[in-house]
């Protein structure tokens, strides 16, 4: 299992590059960040860093805002830029599409198909000729780099299968290893790649800090993709998901995940950063 690391909603570009180089520094496998409402363009600053793992990638950039073509392209200028780069897209939520942007959304699942149609021969240097739904296409990009690896946001059944057949894996947050194991693996094209989100806490009281952490995250727990998630785990919320506990309890997450089915882990510390990732090289 190879293991990342990267930052939830970063507060400045340069904390982004700090902790790529940190990352770097630290020989681990990979940098992630993504795309948040009002907040800094993951394509964008992935190009920027200089040090950094031998991977980045985002986790994710939302589908709806941006052209699948836009995309593609943004992409190779990145791969052939700087490479090392996945490119995890999704969805998003109804929330910012709909009711932030103003945008339409319309049949996700439908929409991700149309827009995984375009984008991956894109990504391979394939001309496209698509009359869809929603995307009308006929291009090619002269662009040349190495296509990305393309993962897809994906927690549900539909989704999943989609992410089976259109794009080179999975990428899935605010899941426990039981979720992996139970929910995604089974589903999972051979040899596709699972990268999951482990978001970890040291903590001498994990009840309580479970606690104070579940009222934070009670959005994320309302939104249907997530709550759909949960549910099918019988987990009351995404606080539930969370590796809080010493440095043992950290360790003996990473090992789960991996035995749960996991190809690439993305661990993201909301506190003791550096002590965290430290436990990373054992």
């Amino acid at each position: 299992m190879h293991i990342g690391t990267g930052l939830i909603s970063p507060p400045s570009p340069s904390e982004v590059v700090a902790a790529a180089a940190d990352a770097a520094d630290r020989g681990l496998d990979s940098f992630w960040t993504n795309q948040n409402p009002g907040g800094w363009d993951p394509l964008t600053l992935l190009a920027s860093l200089r040090r950094r793992p031998a991977e980045v990638g985002t986790a994710i950039v939302a589908t709806y805002p941006r052209h699948p073509v836009t995309t593609a392209t943004e992409a190779l200028t990145v791969q052939a830029a700087a490479g090392g780069l996945t490119l995890g897209v999704g969805p998003s939520h109804a929330w910012y599409v709909q009711d932030q942007l103003g945008l339409p959304y319309t049949s996700p699942l439908r929409h991700t198909r149309e827009y995984l149609t375009v984008l991956r021969p894109l990504l391979r240097g394939e001309p496209v000729r698509f009359d869809g739904e929603f995307f009308t296409v006929d291009t090619r990009l002269e662009i040349t780099a190495p296509a990305p690896a393309l993962l897809l946001s994906a927690l549900g059944p539909r989704m999943l299968e989609l992410a089976h057949d259109l794009a080179d894996g999975v990428a899935a947050a605010w899941v426990t290893p039981d979720m992996v194991a139970e929910h995604i693996a089974p589903r999972a094209a051979p040899g596709a790649r699972i990268v999951a989100q482990a978001v970890t806490l040291l903590s001498p009281d994990p009840d309580r800090a479970r606690g104070d952490f579940a009222g934070q995250l009670a959005a994320v727990g309302r939104m249907p993709a997530y709550r759909a998630s949960l549910d099918r785990a019988g987990l009351a919320g995404p606080a539930d998901t969370l590796v809080i506990g010493d440095e043992t309890t950290v360790t003996d997450a990473v090992k789960r995940y991996q035995d749960a089915g996991v190809t690439d882990l993305i661990v993201v510390p909301l506190n003791d950063r550096s002590r965290t990732l430290d436990l990373l090289r054992t």
